[in-house]
């Protein structure tokens, strides 16, 4: 018997200051509230068959290691790890019911009793630790980059190169009875359930949404010809399971697309399901082509939950909030305002599988939080490769990169306080060794305290602070202020030197005519606020940091180091103030109305007015932004564009005087830019002075990492993990 969620007002607002969405509706909580710090998020919920032990799901994420068989025992190692972390349920990566819904040529499917026997693996290991696991059933439709792509109507996707074939009638039933026997032989491999993908622009998706369904038959037309695939699965899966097992359906809460469906349609549906047999809703943000963001880390936290809101007060089965929720104490204020009954995060247990655990003890300061980056995770999955984590690279190597505990502990020095200094101290104390961290300025986070004050990077205070709790916890040794050299180094009966200097800016001093003159300065003169720019700013570099660096000049709630103060930036505890959700929405188009009837919930966004006039420059040819990552590039380029940001490419930089900046341009004229400022962001340089020369012999064994080691365009990806292989290594 499903234990029902009392009814609760509709009325719903969207709170400026709090950032927050908030309602009077309230979620069914079953047994009395203890005295944990987040006592709703650890509350069970009985589903009448089954119960879970809390309100936290983790996600599903594709790892790369679903598609193929020979890697089920790093992915049982994975799921393993996060359910021994205290995660209620867990939902796998997608797993396809048929050839045509591929993700990829041979993705993981579950269509054999092969694939039972390899699917047991995982569950087996899950269930050890008292947690629940469900395999999302997803059927790409014409997203997947296979030739035998199909979808409501034969229009090509954005996102790949195929276009799909028209589904026939015969070919949706086959499609049915695909997903039905792909949760039967779920069933059999021991999951606990399966999740039916209806959101992020997918097979189940194309259907709902009139932006791709243009069918005129059974299962086109209105909303309930155009649900009625979705509502058939749903029910061939519940005949095929029986009762005691979990269905999730993955439903597009907003669909931000152009004629995408209306509240209405969304709720209007989610009745549908909750009749066909659906026991928990889940919710869906955004199609993957939207160009809208929706996690990236310049969304503020938990920017959707009205539109969950909507859906929980007109249904009676549990809703799952999701998107953009990385902390406890968003999740619990969710929960606390009847947004959901339930929360799901996926990253945030890429970046620490110990959330639930941490939290639940009243640990929250040391949960590493995901800070949204997408740079390992979502940008690996589209190259193609395994996913991991920029904040935690064992995440997907849980079997590889191991943190054993040394037998014989060494002296362990740690040059430079940035994340990969942090990162080797951390890891080397974890597993015993007596650990220094030696940082020359007066505080910790080396090129993340630059990254931090980007407007919608405020996540990367996160990072830091979990470093600084954790080195706290392991009894590092820190001296800040300190500066070392080769003779103290060698004098300190060190056995192991990690270097970890990282890098200083670029100067064109010794390059370019008049880099010397005042107005001219580095992106860390600018942010960290030894300098200040006028009202028209040349900005010399077009790569991560150029754009970053526009962002800042362009947006008006920016603050520079200095202004934020050094107290509250030595504070761990310390948030800057992220940009609210309303204003958000306005400026990217969305609807701040929950029960919208504008089509896929867009609205006119609200036009701009920019800090001040940026000219972003580069040498090479041709789009600004090529390099930028793939998931969040597009984001960062429409950004500058909406901000006024002056994009010129194919330069030659001739001089700077008191006038301007005088280049030749792509069509060999030369050409003053009467700029008050410039702003050098043309890369970086190691610093490794203190690696042994030639000829020298050490006491202690050096080793190289991060920024001092390649100078390339900054990557903290490579840096946190450079720290903690070697410190692994020791």
């Amino acid at each position: 018997m499903m234990i029902v969620s009392p009814k609760a007002s509709p009325e719903t607002r969207l709170d400026d200051n709090n950032s927050q969405a908030t309602t009077d509706a309230k979620p069914f909580f079953q047994k009395s509230l203890d005295a944990s710090p987040y006592p709703h998020l650890f509350t069970p919920l009985d589903l009448g068959f089954t119960t879970l032990k809390n309100r936290v799901v983790m996600g599903s994420m594709h790892t790369g290691l679903e598609d193929r068989f020979y890697n089920y025992g790093k992915l049982a190692a994975y799921f393993a790890e996060r359910a021994k972390g205290g995660v209620a349920m867990m939902i796998t990566g997608g797993i396809s019911p048929n050839r045509e819904g591929w993700l990829l040529p041979a993705g993981g499917t579950m269509n054999s009793k092969l694939d039972v026997i390899n699917h047991q693996r995982v569950t087996r290991a899950v269930h050890k630790f008292d947690s629940k696991i469900i395999m999302q059933i997803l059927h790409s439709g014409r997203y997947g980059y296979h030739p035998f792509v199909v979808s409501a109507s034969a229009i090509k996707s954005p996102i790949s190169p195929f276009k799909p074939r028209k589904m026939s009638i015969k070919n949706i039933e086959q499609t049915i009875d695909d997903f039905a026997r792909a949760a039967k032989l779920a069933k059999q491999a021991g999951y606990d359930g399966v999740e039916i993908m209806g959101s992020e622009g997918y097979l189940l998706n194309q259907f709902l949404s009139r932006h791709v369904n243009k069918r005129d038959d059974e299962f086109g037309g209105d909303i309930f010809g155009r649900m009625k695939l979705a509502v058939e699965v749903v029910k061939a899966v519940r005949a095929a399971v029986g009762v005691d097992f979990i269905i999730l359906f993955r439903l597009s809460m907003i669909d931000l697309v152009k004629d995408g469906n209306t509240m209405d349609e969304v709720i209007a549906t989610a009745k549908a399901l909750e009749a066909a047999g659906v026991t928990i809703l889940n919710t869906g943000i955004g199609w993957h082509e939207a160009r809208v963001p929706t996690i990236v880390t310049s969304v503020p936290r938990a920017a959707f939950t009205d539109f969950t809101a909507a859906v929980k007060n007109a249904v009676n089965i549990p809703v799952m909030a999701a998107n953009r929720i990385n902390m406890p104490e968003t999740a619990e204020q969710i929960l606390i305002e009847g947004q959901a009954d339930l929360i799901q995060m996926a990253r945030p247990f890429l970046a620490d599988p110990n959330w639930v655990n941490k939290a639940q003890q009243g640990e929250a300061h040391r949960i590493n939080t995901c800070i949204a980056c997408n740079q390992a995770c979502l940008d690996h999955t589209f190259e193609n490769k395994r996913s991991t984590c920029l904040v935690n690279p064992q995440a997907c190597y849980e079997t590889e990169l191991v943190y054993k505990p040394t037998k014989r502990p060494k002296k362990v020095a740690v040059v430079g306080g940035g994340v990969a200094g942090m990162s080797a101290a951390h890891v080397a104390a974890l597993r015993g060794h007596d650990v220094t961290l030696f940082e020359a300025r007066d505080s910790l986070g080396g090129q993340f305290n630059y990254a931090k004050v980007i407007p919608g990077k405020e996540e990367f205070f996160e990072t830091i602070r979990y470093f600084i709790n954790e080195l706290a916890s392991l009894n590092v040794d820190i001296q800040l202020n300190t500066t070392v050299d080769k003779a103290m180094l060698n004098d300190s009966g060190f056995d192991h030197v990690i270097v970890a200097t990282g890098v200083v800016p670029r100067s064109l001093k010794d390059t370019l005519e008049g880099a010397e003159l005042p107005q001219v300065m580095s992106y860390a003169e600018l942010l960290s606020g030894q300098k200040a720019v006028g009202g028209t700013v040349a900005v010399i570099g077009a790569g991560g940091i150029g754009f970053d660096v526009s962002e800042y000049l362009t947006t008006r709630h920016a603050k520079p180091l200095n202004e934020i103060g050094a107290k509250q930036l030595n504070d761990p505890s310390y948030r800057p103030q992220a940009q609210s959700v309303a204003s958000w929405r306005e400026e990217w188009g969305v609807t701040c109305d929950p029960d919208y009837q504008s089509a896929g919930g867009l609205v006119t966004p609200d036009a701009i007015t920019p800090a001040r006039q940026v000219y972003l420059i580069q040498r090479s040819k041709g789009r600004l932004g090529r390099g930028l990552n793939k998931t969040s590039g597009w984001v960062h380029r429409a950004h500058i564009k909406s901000h006024g940001v002056i994009q010129v490419s194919g330069v030659h930089y001739e001089k700077i005087t008191n006038e301007g900046l005088w280049i030749t341009n792509a069509q060999g004229q030369s050409q003053l830019l009467r700029v008050d400022s410039i702003v050098v962001c043309a890369g970086q340089e190691s610093v490794a002075d203190l690696m042994p020369n030639v000829g020298d012999a050490p006491s202690a064994q050096y080793h190289l990492i991060g920024g001092a080691k390649l100078a390339a365009e900054l990557d903290a990806k490579r840096a946190i993990r450079d720290g903690a292989e070697v410190a692994a290594g020791i």
